[in-house]
């Protein structure tokens, strides 16, 4: 093959130098070399190149879920009684991550909201969450990265305990609303990541701020009356897990932290446990729970008695789910 194509070079060189030096002379009057190198270069197959164009490397990856789930309840002349009602919940979860050689910086923004419209109790707010978390890593050494972690959390709109007043009438009390409380963290450290379901990251050096901006709900939360931001420094560790299947998926984060200002026996805990199961392309059962607890915050029971307590959120719902770009999260 590197003869034929070696000749077939060789002879298009002297047919083209004849042309030349002949100008507009005839094929016929070629010389038998000519000639020779002539039919040799007309029997090499010229080869067929699909040329496919190197896509640019992507550093970026991105997408959004969107999840709607509605319910209605109507009772009319019902013996056993009941309230008809009006329900909906929405879940956004975004993602933008970057990986460059042994650097990542994973981004992810989450917002819900729920609400029940009772058509005798009035309107009551279900669910309500800002959840901002951002994390840089670069690699250390095998699985291992130096990290650094931020996050933000709070709600977006007014919530109220259903009280009573001296007259045992119904009222509803502030319990909290936008950036009342509202949670900062920044936390330095390392993280085990040996596969994408898994991260594992301890931070030894974590400074929190709880924001309340509203004076009379500063107690509640663990601020001092005239405490707008109060600080904390202590060390976290936070585990994340993802699984994800053809027909369901979970992930869940659990969150542990003392406070080595205040108490650092007293361990603060957030886990959340987000589940799906795939009904359909846009249908599908999701559950999300949430478990609070931190010590710094007062809670009343029954009687009125404030003390810290676990605080346990869980939505069920069919939810229309509609996705955005790469969405893997």
């Amino acid at each position: 093959m590197r003869k034929q194509l070696l000749l077939c070079c060789l002879g298009l060189l002297l047919f083209g130098t004849s042309l030349m030096a002949q100008n507009d002379q005839r094929l016929d009057s070629l010389s038998a070399p000519q000639e020779l190198c002539l039919i040799w270069a007309s029997r090499v197959p010229v080869p067929d190149i699909n040329y496919v164009p190197v896509p640019p490397p992507r550093y970026w990856t991105n997408g959004i879920m969107n999840q709607l789930g509605f319910s209605q309840l109507s009772l009319t002349n019902w013996a056993e009684g009941g309230s008809g009602t009006i329900s909906m919940n929405a879940f956004v979860d975004m993602h933008a991550n970057y990986k460059k050689g042994d650097m990542i910086w994973e981004n992810r923004a989450q917002f819900s909201y729920g609400f029940i419209q009772s058509f005798e109790d009035g309107y009551r707010k279900g669910d309500d969450k800002i959840d901002l978390n951002s994390k840089w890593g670069y690699r250390a050494i095998d699985d291992l990265y130096l990290s650094a972690i931020f996050n933000f959390r709070t709600q977006f709109t007014n919530g109220f305990d259903n009280s009573t007043n001296a007259a045992g009438e119904p009222i509803k009390v502030l319990s909290s609303r936008f950036l009342a409380p509202g949670y900062m963290t920044l936390a330095l450290g390392v993280d085990y990541k040996p596969n994408s379901m898994l991260s594992v990251n301890f931070a030894p050096l974590t400074g929190n701020l709880v924001i309340v901006d509203k004076p009379e709900l500063r107690k509640k939360y663990g601020n001092a009356e005239d405490q707008h931001v109060r600080k904390e420094f202590g060390a976290q560790l936070k585990t994340e897990v993802k699984v994800e299947r053809k027909l369901w998926k979970m992930q869940t984060a659990l969150t542990l932290f003392s406070d080595f200002l205040d108490k650092p026996q007293n361990i603060k805990v957030l886990w959340d446990v987000n589940a799906s199961v795939v009904l359909n392309k846009y249908l599908s059962a999701t559950i999300r729970t949430n478990l609070i607890y931190d010590d710094k915050i007062l809670i009343a029971d029954k009687n009125g008695d404030l003390a810290p307590r676990i605080q346990f959120k869980e939505i069920f719902s069919l939810t229309f789910t509609y996705l955005i770009g790469n969405y893997t999260k």
